[in-house]
């Protein structure tokens, strides 16, 4: 046991890992609260959110009230409001009319609320979790990080952990090993979009909004560097995102606290049918998309244009330089072989379990599919009964259902998580946000029911 790190290190309430959307929300609710000692390490030198898929043009999917603070506390000096109030842009966006901001400015304003946390540190690649006890009996956390500056790995100790390292690129097993230059994923596609001026062929693999905004932005570059363009899907066709104002109630605290009292088998069947809530492509875009072709047939000059649905691609092999995408269509039962220079990858990401919490795996409470279990408050369940908690964000779609990666929901689980922590209610948490009963009716529709409580953030 370490002595001096006993007698000498300071020691935090929690610690945010990563620092992305989620985990700056956090950062920013607990600005005010002073009877809390919070930090939060990212790996990165600065905040930059999805710096492959700042296409000019996109928009984010949920309204400007899903910022980093506002679904908790309209007051906070952190909201999307302030952010526009900092930089002289309220009239501009009264004028705008426009509930989607911009996804270039929704990342500017991040990095604004960022660049005002002291509670925020970059370049600190965590190395480890491991529990540890004080030679006063505490039981905390030790947070081992490499300093990306003095390059020396540095010793932290807290109470609580807060896991927000977001998702990865998903990769189909075809592809894993044929990454580089001329196949990349989406989340990579800003950084090597120089490569469409050299392809003679390209091809997009994927159904969601992010495969959609990359097909976009490659067709509009077709006619001046003359390539031909494929878009293959496995999913039934191209389809938009639920987004009528009764299906966005499924994006509530109140559906989300429906679906985790489901059991974990029934939960998991509904998922498989919730695709369209949150893995469609939105109207606009598709409209966008639909306009450009239209355009583009003026005439009868069509785009040398192919758009695939119903379209696995199962293999791809490199043919002299280019590469032979392999798949079947998945209704006709019918072999589909197709060439490209360049392959784009919209597949989606997923979860990975963070290498720093491998000293942890043995005390943390798996399901039978390997995944997190985690309580209604976003605790990950452990093994071992102590007061220390490791809570997760955006891990818990399992658990906590579709609104899981939603931004729209991050200040209502922030909430969640900080009065978790704290012990009392610091933001409080309304039970009563939507006019749908998801279960059996249990009472009134009347919104206004809602559990009042109390503001009362330590200033």
């Amino acid at each position: 046991m370490n002595k001096s790190l006993n007698e000498t290190s300071e020691i935090y309430d929690v610690i945010g890992i990563g620092i992305g959307p989620f985990n700056l929300g956090l950062a920013a609710l607990l600005d005010p609260v002073s009877d809390v000692k919070a930090l939060f390490l990212e790996k990165k030198a600065s905040f930059n959110w999805h710096p492959g898929m700042l296409i000019e043009g996109t928009t984010l999917q949920v309204p400007f009230f899903a910022d980093l603070v506002s679904m908790a506390d309209v007051r906070s000096d952190y909201s999307f409001l302030r952010y526009l109030e900092a930089h002289n842009r309220l009239y501009h966006f009264y004028f705008l009319e426009k509930f989607h901001i911009p996804r270039k400015e929704y990342n500017h304003y991040c990095q604004w609320v960022s660049s005002q946390l002291a509670n925020c540190q970059y370049e600190m690649d965590v190395q480890s979790v491991t529990a540890y006890r004080l030679d006063s009996g505490e039981e905390v956390y030790q947070v081992k990080s490499l300093n990306g500056i003095s390059q020396k790995e540095e010793t932290l100790l807290t109470r609580h952990i807060v896991v927000g390292i977001g998702s990865v690129p998903s990769v189909p097993q075809a592809f894993q090993h044929e990454l580089g230059k001329s196949i990349f994923h989406t989340a990579d596609y800003l950084s090597n979009k120089d490569m469409i001026k050299e392809a003679g062929s390209i091809a997009v693999i994927g159904s969601g909004q992010s495969a959609a905004e990359v097909f976009l932005d490659v067709a509009k570059e077709q006619e001046q560097y003359d390539f031909s363009l494929q878009w293959f899907t496995r999913a039934k066709g191209f389809f938009p995102m639920e987004y009528s104002k009764l299906g966005l109630e499924y994006f509530s605290p109140d559906y989300t606290a429906f679906f985790y009292g489901l059991p974990q088998e029934k939960k998991d069947q509904l998922l498989k049918q919730q695709d369209l809530l949150y893995k469609g492509i939105s109207a606009e875009t598709i409209a966008d998309i639909y306009d450009h072709l239209y355009e583009r047939s003026i005439g009868g000059e069509y785009a040398d244009v192919v758009l695939q649905p119903m379209t696995e691609i199962t293999g791809v092999k490199n043919d002299g330089g280019t590469w032979e995408l392999q798949g079947y269509h998945q209704l006709q039962e019918e072999e589909i072989r197709s060439k490209a220079d360049l392959v784009i990858l919209g597949t989606g990401y997923k979860m990975a379990f963070p290498s720093f919490l491998s000293p942890m795996k043995e005390w943390i409470r798996w399901d039978d599919l390997g995944r997190y279990k985690v309580t209604e408050d976003y605790r990950v369940e452990m093994l071992t009964a102590h007061t220390n908690r490791i809570f997760v964000q955006n891990g818990d779609l399992h658990t906590h259902g579709v609104g899981t990666p939603d931004l729209g929901l991050g200040a209502h689980r922030n909430a969640m998580i900080i009065n978790a922590i704290i012990g009392r209610e610091v933001y409080s948490v309304h039970s009563r946000n939507v006019y749908q009963n998801f279960g059996q009716k249990t009472g009134s529709n009347n919104t206004n029911q809602g559990k009042k409580g109390s503001y009362a953030v330590s200033k």
